[in-house]
This record gives structure tokens, sequence and C-alpha cells, in this order.
């Protein structure tokens, strides 16, 4: 009988000398039918897999920081900031860059991290495999969320670097560890699947949206068929939870600050899938680092301190969004308020408050949504966030986008124009706004202008401009960051690739890095 042995890290043969949290786990040495296994511990394997994505390694901090910082939305703020962050936002990346892969502390990277979330996603099926007496309609539910969340890392994961070597629930260690890069087309044929069988078997809603449901499963098949072109199917899943959205209990929320407000977002239908955070820090894990990477130094506006200056929207991004438009309100700190007398100080004077301050209106979805709640931590990292990684306003927009693709501009403007009308609305206290206003002959590029505005901070951005191709454009003469240095630097035969580390190439003869690096 096989022995199916799994490393509980890369899986790749990476040797993590001295990280005894990292171990390997005696108990996977056993064959399936000689582990103790029952539902409670099957179910305490796949919470450990959906675990991973509230570690700072993922969209808290280094994931989070890798996305926003290559987009052309944000920028550095604070000049002194990590050099592993300059690279990402100047494309001078090196291949040894710790955000993706961090020698000394690997579980604080997001290669590593992603793989544990495979690996905990297949240790699942294997042990259901092996469950006995048990429902199977249960059974098939937990390998739902199994599988959701394995085409989850790997979506992240094909994105973000191409071929990547591709395990599942049959892969033993000894072939793992020599893995061959998988080409994409195989690496999403794969994910389309895991998808596909999540949206059989999960329930058509929940509760609490940092588990998946039906919805999730369609809305995340609708991204990854518009992301490879396949925008026939893109529409057809997208309007699937549009026409199922009473089903699946969703719906636009209608003040867009209660999307990241950290007590009202529990009870709004708009969240299809989000990261919870627990607000505790153990081993500075779980944590609400955007808080503090787009807070600012000496800002007492949402709490008693504020944040670091290091991820700032370009200038250009705040004097070309319409001051009518609520959203903006919603997603810019342009003022401050400074000591604990109530002193208001506009952006232009936040170098006052600390010198490593930019002096450019910063983002506030984040600290405002950590101020929300009362707080033992500075600078908002121990907030009970939700993250946003999918919600009905994107699945509008897939579906816009998919329908100018196919010349349905009517459905097209009709989805933005959904969208639009909440933006016109605010906070639903005042008369709606003229901006932004219905649109008429919807193209792709205006899709992806809402998107951009809509989504604006979210970690979807840098993802729109590999997809379509922008970079180009978007970091020309004519982007947002003309002023900052770096974005002459962009290279698109190398930089909308990550690069493979290096010490993964080393310990596996199989893997080849990426073009330019």
């Amino acid at each position: 009988m096989k022995k199916y042995i799994y490393l509980i890290t890369l899986m790749l043969g990476l040797s993590f000398t001295g990280c005894s949290d990292l171990e390997e786990d005696a108990r996977s040495q056993l064959e399936p039918n000689e582990r103790p296994r029952n539902l409670e511990s099957v179910e305490t394997t796949i919470a450990g897999a959906y675990g991973h994505l509230s570690a700072r390694a993922f969209m808290s901090r280094g994931l989070g920081l890798t996305v926003m910082l290559r987009s052309d939305m944000v920028d550095i703020g604070n000049p002194t900031t990590n050099a592993e962050r300059i690279e990402h936002d100047q494309f001078t990346l090196s291949t040894s860059n710790p955000l993706i892969l961090n020698q000394s502390n690997p579980e604080r990277s997001f290669w590593p991290r992603l793989y544990q979330v495979v690996r905990s996603a297949n240790e699942t099926l294997r042990e259901l495999e092996v469950l006995e007496e048990q429902d199977a309609g249960v059974k098939e539910e937990i390998a739902g969320r199994a599988r959701f969340i394995r085409g989850f890392a790997y979506f992240h994961l094909v994105r973000l670097f191409g071929d990547v070597p591709y395990l599942d629930e049959t892969t033993l260690v000894v072939d793992a560890s020599v893995a061959p890069r998988t080409p994409v087309d195989e690496v999403y044929a794969n994910i389309i699947a895991d998808f596909q069988f999540a949206k059989e078997t999960l329930m058509d809603s929940r509760m609490n949206r940092a588990l998946p449901g039906k919805a999730a499963a369609s809305a995340f098949l609708a991204s990854v068929y518009l992301t490879r072109g396949d925008y026939e199917s893109a529409y057809n899943e997208a309007t699937d939870v549009i026409n199922n959205a009473g089903t699946y209990n969703l719906a636009l929320e209608e003040d867009y600050r209660n999307i990241f407000h950290a007590v009202n977002t529990d009870a709004s239908l708009e969240p299809i899938f989000v990261i919870d955070f627990v607000g505790t820090n153990v081993g500075d894990e779980s944590r609400d680092y955007l808080a503090a990477f787009t807070g600012f130094f000496g800002q007492q506006t949402y709490y008693a301190s504020g944040g670091w200056s290091v991820m700032v929207p370009a200038q250009a991004v705040f004097d070309t969004w319409d001051d009518g438009d609520y959203r903006k309100e919603v997603n810019f700190d342009d003022e401050a308020v400074a000591d604990n007398m109530g002193t208001v100080i506009p952006f232009t004077q936040f170098s006052t408050l600390d010198g490593r301050n930019a002096n450019r209106p910063h983002i506030s979805k984040y600290t405002a949504m950590a101020g929300d709640l009362p707080l033992a931590n500075t600078s908002g990292r121990d907030s009970h966030s939700n993250y946003q990684m999918m919600r009905y306003a994107e699945v509008l927009l897939i579906a816009a986008e998919a329908a100018a693709e196919l010349g349905l501009t009517g459905e097209a403007d009709q989805y933005i124009n959904m969208v639009r009308n909440r933006a016109r609305n605010g906070n639903g206290t005042n008369s709606p706004s003229a901006v932004p206003a219905n649109i008429s002959g919807a193209t792709v590029d205006d899709v992806l202008e809402e998107r951009r505005l809509e989504l604006a901070f979210e970690q979807k951005r840098w993802y729109d401009i590999v997809r379509r191709r922008m970079g180009d454009k978007v970091f020309g003469p004519d982007g947002f960051e003309t002023e900052f240095q770096g974005t002459e630097n962009f290279d698109p035969n190398r930089d909308y690739l990550l690069p493979i580390p290096p010490l993964e190439i080393t310990n596996n003869p199989n893997l080849s890095q990426n073009p330019g690096y």
C-alpha cells in the first residue's frame, strides 16, 4: 500500500533547518487507515487550511504588500521602509525577495504559506477517504471546502508565478520533492475542477462568510474564466450568481462604508468570501497589518496611534477621482486629527506629524475599519477586520466585463449602473449625488475603470493589470505614478510574473526560473 507522506510546509523538498514548528508531523508517516481519524479531527485539518489565510504572510502583510505595491494605485510613502517592499514597488525585484520566500522565517512568506494551504486541503481529502461511518453528504461538503481552498490557493500561485508544481491528494513526498512546473493550462483546469466540485457540494449560503458556500465557488469560477479570457463561461457563471442572489442571500450593501466597517460588515449581504481576523497577537500572526501599512505616523483620527505610511496612493489617484463619488470619501484620508485636542490638519502637512509620512492622501479603508473597535494594540493591528476576497459588486463587474466582450452592451450598462447607483446614494442620509452618472454603451475599458474605483485597494488591481497586460500603459507617461521613481523599470517580458525562489530551484532540479530573473 502506498504511504501518503506529506511535508507540512512546502512539499517541494525545502529544508527548514532550525524551524522546529515546521517539522513534519510524525502522524503523517502512518498509512491512512492507521491514523486515528474521526469527523472532529478532519474538521481540525480543514480549519487549519483556512487558518493560513489570516497569517501575516498572506493578504495581511506579505502578499498584500506585494500585489498592492506592484499596482498603479499605490506607491511607497515612507522612504525608509524595508527594501523588500521597495523592490516590488520599483520593479527591481531580487529573486531572493523575502516576501516571496524568507529563508530564515519561511512561514512569514507567501510561497510556502500558499503551499501549506494546499497541503492542509490535500490532507483533508486523504483523511476523508478513510473516514468510516459518516454520511456521504457530510463528507462531500467537507471535501467541497477542501477543494475550494485548494483552488483558491492555486489561483493565486498560477497568477503570480505562471507554471507551478501542482500537487494533489495523491502526490507522494518522493514525487513532490522533484515535481516539475505544471503548465498553466493544466493548473487552471484543476482549479476549475475544484471550484466546480465545490459549487456542487457546498451549501447555498452561510452566515459566516469566512467559509465558502455555492456563491463563493461560482463567483471564483467566474473570475477564473474571466482571467482565462473565456468570456462566455465567465458571463454564464457570474449571471448564475446574480440570478440566484436571493437563494444565496446576496445583495449590494446600501452603504459602501459598511462593507469596510468592522462591525456592520457582519450583517451585510454583500460579502461572498472574506478573511476574518481575530484581533489576537499570537506570534505576530493573524493580525490586521494593512491598517498599519496604510495608516500614518502620529494621526489620532481613529485610535491613539497611527500607522507607518508605507502604502500610499499616488497623488494622481486622488486628484482624478471625482469628489462627488462617495467611494472617494470612504477610500481616502485627506486630513487627520493630529492630537488629543482634536486639531485637524490637511494631507499637505502629514509630514509635520512625522518626517516619514508622505504628504499625500492615505488609504482609509483599513485604518477606519480597525478604528471601529477598541484596540489593545497600536497601529490598528489587533482589529477584527474582514478582508473582502470576493463580494457581490465584483460579481456584477465580472458579468459586465464579460458582457462587454460578448457585445451585450445593454447588460454591461445594467450591471455597472447597479454599482454606480449605490455609489451615488452615499450613506443614504443625503440627496443622491450626480456622480458617478449612469453609463450607456459601456466598453471593456469602462468596466476596468469601474473595477479600479469600486475595488480600490482590495488587492485586485495588480491581477487586472496582469490579465489584461496593461503594464506598458499604466506604468507609462500617462499613468498615475509618473511622479515616482521605478515605473520606468517595468519590463513586460519579466514583471508580469514573480521569480521562483532560488532555494527551490537548488533543491529541486526539475524547477526552472521565470524569464528575466
